[in-house]
């Protein structure tokens, strides 16, 4: 999957840490995704929209308002990314229905337990998102300026 690319709308230099206002295509940019054969990740999403995301920029990275950069989520923060909103609920599930099995609880209350617990991963994986460093941990960063047609 490539790294997205978009234009700068406005920088923020004085926050803390400084970020980029960026406008992004967000397309399928994934060559199985876009043939019918990835994920699905997409499926509901359309073909094109523009997006607005809040990106930090690295710093010694020269970057104005308009200028075109490449964006990324480093990947080893998108599969930490992906265990707290696909995982948490996962695991929730399983130990639902791992305490349903334990209870002798049958299939209604396996049921039960499973989404109690789907429910509680949840929670939990709310629970991490809000957190300040989290959140920056799970920000896009501004990887660097694209060089224009003329450069």
């Amino acid at each position: 999957m490539e790294n997205p690319q978009g234009r700068i709308l406005s920088i923020y230099p004085d926050a803390a840490p400084p970020y980029a206002v960026v406008e992004v295509v967000a397309s399928l940019r994934c060559a199985r995704c876009a043939s019918g054969k990835g994920c699905g990740a997409g499926i509901l999403g359309g073909n094109e929209k523009l997006r607005r995301v809040d990106a930090m920029i690295a710093p010694g990275l020269d970057v104005q308002a308009g200028d075109s950069v490449s964006i990324a989520l480093a990947p080893n923060n998108l599969l930490r990314a992906s265990l707290v909103v696909y995982g948490l609920p996962l695991a929730g599930a399983i130990a639902g229905s791992a305490a349903a099995w334990l209870l002798g609880a049958g299939d209604a209350g396996a049921a039960v337990l499973a989404l109690a617990g789907a429910g509680l991963g949840m929670s939990a994986g709310r629970l991490r998102l809000r957190q300040a460093a989290c959140l920056r941990e799970f920000t896009p960063h501004v990887t660097g300026r694209l060089p224009l047609a003329g450069d």
